[in-house]
């Protein structure tokens, strides 16, 4: 009989406790009569008591902030920025975070330091620094460092600052777009010249060619060697006869009509 009598009472007992279960990658604030602990509930399982004893599970896997500005350039001109901070909670500070921020750190404590970061770095910079792969590599790495400064001492690691586009001001636009068609227009004429150049090296190297064939023309003509040319084609010719004469020059004559 006490048997049957305990039983009610242990699961009238059970239900008036409640169990959380803390998971890989969240942390538990323990609260008991509203005051935080300071000492985080680990993974696992643990027992709460409704209004003596509560925990609050938080997110300590890697998150993202999105963050979309229209900031001055250095020369006042506004650059769209879509960007992005990854950050983790540190396991250990979450009570203190939920002691001295509460619940809403990303709303009032990420989010502002955020977009102050980018707002006091970019506007430091002319639009085509912004633009550029160096520059805007050169300003992510600005904001991660101070963002590092000013929240990882508050217990949020700072992982990594992203700048994912970049939105330029029409007038740069413009300015690019011309600065493009020039140089298009200077390699353009660069080849032509360069075109040009090989044509008259080309020309140039033709009339070479043939003055010094011509040198060797005339370098080995000897007049014996003429006078054989000459005979040569006199000979080739069916209406004329070559007759020698005692000078050694020739004479030529009409040859007969039929062969005669």
């Amino acid at each position: 009989m006490r048997r049957f009598i305990g039983i009610p009472a242990l699961i009238v007992a059970l239900t008036a406790l409640g169990c959380v279960v803390v998971e890989d990658g969240e942390v538990g604030v323990k609260k008991s009569f509203g005051t935080i602990d300071d000492e985080p509930v680990m993974q696992g399982v643990s027992i709460v008591v409704p209004v003596v004893r509560q925990i609050e599970k938080w997110d300590v896997k890697l998150q993202e902030v999105k963050e979309r500005a229209n900031v001055p350039s250095s020369e006042g001109l506004i650059v769209g920025l879509d960007t992005s901070l990854l950050f983790q909670i540190e396991p250990e500070e979450a009570p203190e975070i939920r002691q001295t921020v509460g619940p809403d750190y990303r709303g009032q404590l990420i989010t502002p330091y955020f977009r102050n970061a980018v707002r006091d770095v970019v506007s430091g910079y002319p639009v085509r620094n912004i633009y550029s792969a160096e520059g805007r590599k050169e300003i992510a790495q600005k904001i991660h460092d101070f963002l590092r400064e000013n929240l990882e001492p508050r217990g949020i690691r700072i992982v990594d600052v992203l700048l994912r586009d970049v939105q330029l001001p029409d007038k740069f636009k413009e300015s690019i777009e011309a600065k493009l068609t020039a140089e298009q227009k200077v390699q353009k004429k660069e080849f032509e010249l360069q075109q040009a150049e090989k044509d008259a090296q080309i020309e140039v190297a033709r009339a070479r060619g043939a003055a010094e064939a011509q040198k060797i023309i005339r370098e080995t003509l000897s007049p014996a060697y003429l006078q054989y040319l000459w005979i040569q084609t006199l000979n080739e010719n069916p209406n004329v006869i070559y007759v020698a004469t005692e000078a050694n020059m020739p004479i030529v004559k009409p040859a007969a009509e039929g062969g005669r």
